[in-house]
């Protein structure tokens, strides 16, 4: 008796389905993740994010392309050990339907 096993879909793939479904939860994932940048032992959860929203939008060739650096740039910026320019986030962001905020530290007194 052969059983068939359903294909199963990985985390990431359902992550990037959701975040590609749902444009306000893509804006508040990258929220969240790129607080994350502001702490140099944690800066690699904000770029990994912006990765993942990049393949959710486009994949990382097309977002690329759009943003005016070559894929394999795009990969390095946008690793654990990214260092990515300013140039660069705001041309991946706007790839992808963002721009860059500022917003007051609710940690710093008035």
């Amino acid at each position: 008796m052969s059983k068939k096993i359903k294909a199963a879909v990985s985390h990431h793939e359902r992550e990037v389905a959701e975040l590609r479904a749902d444009h306000k939860l893509a804006v508040e994932y990258l929220k969240a993740a790129m607080e994350s940048l502001d702490d140099p032992d944690d800066r690699a959860a904000g770029l990994l994010a912006l990765r993942t929203v990049a393949e959710a939008y486009g994949g990382l060739g097309a977002v690329a392309a759009e943003a005016g650096i070559s894929r394999e740039s795009l990969y390095r910026t946008l690793s654990a050990n990214g260092n990515p320019t300013l140039k660069t986030l705001l041309a991946v962001l706007k790839a992808v339907g963002m721009k860059l905020s500022v917003e007051p530290d609710q940690h710093v007194a008035a």
